[in-house]
């Protein structure tokens, strides 16, 4: 019996054989919620306005006895609406704590589209996927922090 598929070959394709990605590819995005303080720069820059972030206060008890007590957003609610979105990846670029990265995962089809506003739940899932960033290029510049770290510690 032939496995011939429809291009008229005998290999079998996608979905029955996952394809073959870049490792940085652009699939859907990924949140790491610790990382997150609700500061709103990647809501504010995003050109479609698909992001949906909620937050609220919670005071911070004072450490010490001459502290003060403070305050911290707590995230509520993080949600990217998929239908909206144009993965021009801004929201990660602008990002200063990493909360955001790009997964390599696009099988997120759903039959609805209301259904393509993803929670924080199914982004914190995705995280998992994201590959290691590249190893840092020998012969390349070293990274700027520790270069800056060293500066200030002198030679030796």
């Amino acid at each position: 019996m032939s496995t011939e598929t429809p291009n008229g070959n005998d290999d079998p394709e996608y979905p029955q054989v996952p394809p073959e990605l870049p490792p940085r590819s652009r699939g859907t995005i990924a949140l790491i919620e610790e990382n997150c303080t609700v500061c709103m720069i990647c809501a504010r820059e995003c050109p479609d306005w698909c992001l949906y972030i909620d937050s609220h206060k919670e005071s911070v008890p004072a450490t010490t006895e001459r502290g003060r007590e403070r305050s911290r957003n707590v995230l509520d609610r993080f949600a990217i609406d998929f239908s909206l979105c144009m993965y021009c990846g801004i929201c990660i670029e602008v990002c200063p704590f990493d909360a955001l990265h790009w997964s390599p995962q696009f099988e997120y089809a759903e039959a609805a589209i209301a259904d393509l506003t993803h929670e924080r739940d199914r982004l914190r899932a995705w995280m998992w996927t994201v590959p290691p960033p590249p190893a840092h290029d020998a012969l390349g510049e070293p990274d700027k922090t520790v270069a800056a770290a060293r500066r200030e510690l002198g030679p030796g």
